[in-house]
């Protein structure tokens, strides 16, 4: 509203107005607003939690051996992190633009869901929280929406960077001078960095095109569904997803800024997408209310995210990678979401083969592999035989693994950001 506001006055030479027409301006502003909200708002939501007694009802001192009180934490601090998101979006966005769109719609989509699981869990006093087969069809249903929308709105359109000319010793990459839409993808590690879903659909003959288009909705739901439950997993220590989501939006953010810039796409030999500078401004709000929230979620956490913000942050993450065509790197960026998700499916999986054979082995002292780095031989179940029940050969304060954790995905971050030129 503020840029329209702004904009307005611009026509009449007020002093200060052209300031907001400034992508870095409105996206450093935002991210100072959404922290600034989410501190402030986060200590009155949790005042009225704990007036309401509303709280954290599954958790106790077994799964803190070090002795925080976890029981009775409030919990649903999602709602935090939508409201420093939203604001500041709305107040300092351009809300004409689809991709911003498409991810205020994402945010209150999976929002809601993650809201509905823990009402269920909390007033119904049902500890399984939502049916998985609602959470998925949610899942499902906001990735079908992205995709549709991407391929129906006219808007969503790119310039695809074309054939690399030679200048001297300089490489330049020039870019189609017409936007037009394209089912083309950036993959890492490769000179020619572009993947075409469309030819991947090759063999469909003169239907290429349109299989191609149904080959990138899949695409777009099964990304949206695995990082969104991949950040649900992750959410098991006090401000592992929140800082670990914080890493991954600041790469995000960065990929999204030379993306739309037509001069960094170029140097970088990606593809350019005119007006996603929109999720700059977005990205920095997510960034700025997940480091505000873990002014309260740090340990020992004062409220926890819940299903809320778990699905919300993952389902923002993976949305954000579809628009700008980036989400073949998600396997890198989203790293520690990746192997939380397969440590279950492992542990999960193999427990049953056993199980069938009569036998109850299990690979993991505990899952997500979080977990495993805590967890007492006295917390294990004596009936089980484990696989690597010695490692690790010692336990870890959750702040500990936490921090570690954050430096992994900084790590991922920055690499993530290294495969644009490693080719």
């Amino acid at each position: 509203m503020l840029y329209y506001f702004f904009r307005f006055l611009e026509q009449y030479d007020i002093p200060g107005s052209r300031m907001w027409m400034y992508i870095s301006f409105r996206s450093l502003l935002t991210l100072i607003l959404s922290l600034l909200i989410s501190a402030w708002f986060g200590g009155k939501f949790i005042k009225y939690m704990r007036r309401r007694n509303i709280g954290e009802t599954q958790r106790d001192k077994s799964i803190d051996p070090f002795g925080t009180e976890k029981k009775g934490v409030p919990t649903m601090g999602g709602i935090i992190i939508m409201v420093s998101i939203l604001v500041p979006v709305l107040l300092l966005g351009r809300m004409r633009n689809i991709y911003l769109i498409l991810m205020i719609v994402t945010t209150i989509w999976l929002g809601f869901l993650g809201f509905l699981d823990d009402y269920i869990k909390i007033f119904k006093k049902n500890k399984e929280g939502l049916k998985g087969k609602y959470k998925i069809v949610g899942q499902v249903s906001i990735g079908l929406i992205v995709g549709i929308v991407l391929w129906a709105s006219p808007d969503a359109k790119i310039h695809e960077n074309v054939t690399t000319e030679k200048q001297g010793t300089v490489s330049v990459v020039t870019h189609k001078s017409e936007a037009e839409k394209s089912l083309k993808t950036t993959i890492p590690f490769f000179k020619n960095n572009n993947l075409d879903y469309s030819e991947v659909m090759s063999f469909c003959g003169k239907y290429k095109n349109i299989a191609g288009w149904i080959l990138f909705m899949i695409m777009t739901i099964l990304v949206v569904t695995a990082v969104s439950n991949g950040a649900n997993l992750n959410d098991g220590m006090d401000g592992l997803c929140a800082g670990t989501s914080a890493i991954i939006g600041v790469a995000l953010g960065i990929l999204a800024y030379v993306s739309s810039h037509v001069e960094y796409a170029s140097y970088l030999n990606i593809m350019y997408i005119p007006r996603s500078e929109e999720l700059v401004v977005f990205l920095c709000a997510f960034v700025g209310a997940m480091a505000g929230f873990l002014w309260y979620n740090a340990y020992p956490a004062q409220v926890f995210m819940g299903d809320t913000g778990s699905l919300m942050v993952g389902g923002i993450i993976g949305v954000g990678a579809i628009i700008i065509h980036k989400e073949l790197l998600l396997p890198i960026l989203c790293g520690i979401f990746l192997v939380e998700s397969l440590s279950v499916m492992i542990q999960t999986l193999y427990f049953k083969y056993r199980l069938r054979k009569g036998e109850r082995v299990r690979v993991f002292r505990s899952t997500p592999i979080h977990d495993n780095f805590r967890k007492l031989d006295s917390q294990l179940d004596p009936t089980s035989r484990y696989i690597f029940r010695k490692w690790p050969k010692r336990q870890f304060h959750e702040s500990k693994i936490t921090i570690r954790f954050w430096i992994v995905a900084l790590i991922l971050a920055a690499m993530t950001i290294i495969t644009l030129k490693i080719r």
